[in-house]
């Protein structure tokens, strides 16, 4: 039973991930069948039939800290095809996907093909299967910020139009496909599964909190110190977090900023570092720099002047995780940062004035701010504001069920070897 799963960008990464272990689980089990198949004279048929992985690395992203880190510590398979695309418009990056993507298609004769979110390798992938009449397997089908200026929200509809299975990760996701006409059926299998991030954070951030010294690289804890429990916990975890000493200033604030929307766009982009700006001359702002970010700004002629906010180089998985689950708040525009500090329980402000994570806004924990500097500043004291509250004002606890049980990849797995033997 041969996959090939097509990934490109480092959100794409970490879902491979979860699904690569899901299909490692798989074929451990198929392994020990046979064995006792061969051991008891029984026949070996189909049913011990394993799950046969390709990887095509698009290349989309190729810088170490946004690429080649994400592999070695989520432990995934090094790709069996780099096809080295790189940086480019939109309609050269997705060209240039389609035809090396085709060629590894021809050769390889995959049963199905597996694409992830809603990158331009995620379209290409789509594309390269559906001309080659091969199924499509879309994980993270169904979202939509109904905003067709976004590159992200065209690459979407099409996927999910172009798809042979749509495995969706809430139930909203489930509703917007119905609205469009795409449903479970004779011709399509629409699944609700989970979010298999989900399945990631419940995995890696206890790896994050043994492993990760971004805190004490950065110099916001006081390495004397005793362990302590840390002010969030990833729901569904049995445990509480622990911190390897304590935090000099417990009151920093996380950001990050990558879209096109905003980077490509100098009012915006001006305005968010400016908000910035403001932010940090009171609380410390630590900001990860995305590659694209950098170049807009230098392009712009655009800097941030507070001493508090933090510029530092992108960082790795585990070393977001474990930024994010010690930040008071986190200020983004990422759709994944989104549920990351909704699962960590950490206050978010979103730069956007839409988002395709509308569960985590309707249960408080995020707010739509967009890029308006006056907005931005006002989410923070209004933040401040409750954080402060004799009352102590709670914000509504983590949904149960929303974004499934941590299995995500396990079922989408099942699902597939359903319709693949």
């Amino acid at each position: 039973m041969k996959i090939v799963t097509i990934v490109g960008a480092r959100p794409q990464f970490i879902k491979a991930a979860a699904v690569n272990r899901a299909i490692q689980k798989f074929n451990l089990s198929r392994a020990s069948r046979s064995t006792w198949r061969l051991s008891t004279g029984k026949s070996n048929d189909k049913r011990n039939k394993r799950i046969y992985e390709i990887l095509i690395h698009t290349g989309q992203h190729y810088d170490y800290l946004m690429d080649k880190v994400f592999f070695e510590e989520l432990e995934l398979p090094r790709p069996d095809y780099h096809l080295g695309v790189g940086s480019g418009s939109h309609a050269k990056q997705t060209g240039m996907m389609l035809e090396r993507i085709e060629g590894v298609l021809v050769k390889e004769k995959p049963g199905m093909v597996i694409v992830y979110g809603d990158t331009n390798t995620t379209l290409a992938g789509a594309l390269a299967a559906v001309k080659l009449g091969i199924p499509i397997v879309h994980i993270e089908a169904g979202l939509r910020s109904h905003n067709r200026a976004m590159p992200e929200e065209i690459n979407r509809l099409l996927t999910d139009h172009l798809s042979t299975f749509l495995f969706c990760p809430t139930t909203q996701s489930v509703k917007n496909l119905m609205k469009e006409g795409i449903k479970d059926g004779e011709t399509k299998v629409v699944k609700k599964v989970g979010d298999v991030m989900y399945d990631s954070i419940l995995y890696y951030s206890k790896i994050a909190e043994k492993q990760s010294t971004i805190l004490k690289d950065l110099n916001l804890i006081n390495p004397k110190s005793e362990i302590r429990h840390a002010p969030h916990r990833v729901h569904g975890s049995p445990e509480p977090h622990m911190v390897q000493g304590e935090l000099l200033n417990p009151n920093y604030y996380l950001a990050t900023l990558h879209r096109a929307e905003n980077t490509d766009n100098p009012d915006r982009l001006k305005s968010i570092l400016t908000a910035l700006n403001e932010i940090g001359e009171e609380v410390p702002v630590i900001l990860p720099l995305h590659p694209r970010t950098r170049k807009m700004m230098d392009a712009y002629h655009l800097f941030l002047k507070s001493p508090w906010v933090r510029l530092i180089k992108p960082v790795s998985y585990l070393n977001m995780l474990k930024l994010e689950m010690n930040a008071t708040a986190i200020l983004t525009d990422s759709g994944g940062v989104q549920k990351e500090a909704y699962w960590f329980r950490v206050p978010c402000l979103t730069l956007r004035e839409e988002t395709e994570w509308m569960e985590t806004v309707r249960s408080g924990w995020n707010v739509l701010v967009g890029i308006e500097k006056k907005k931005i500043v006002q989410g923070i004291i209004h933040l401040e504001k409750k954080r402060l509250s004799e009352k102590g004002t709670q914000y509504e606890s983590v949904s149960t069920g929303i974004f499934g049980d941590g299995k995500a990849s396990e079922k989408i797995i099942q699902h597939i070897i359903r319709n693949l033997i």
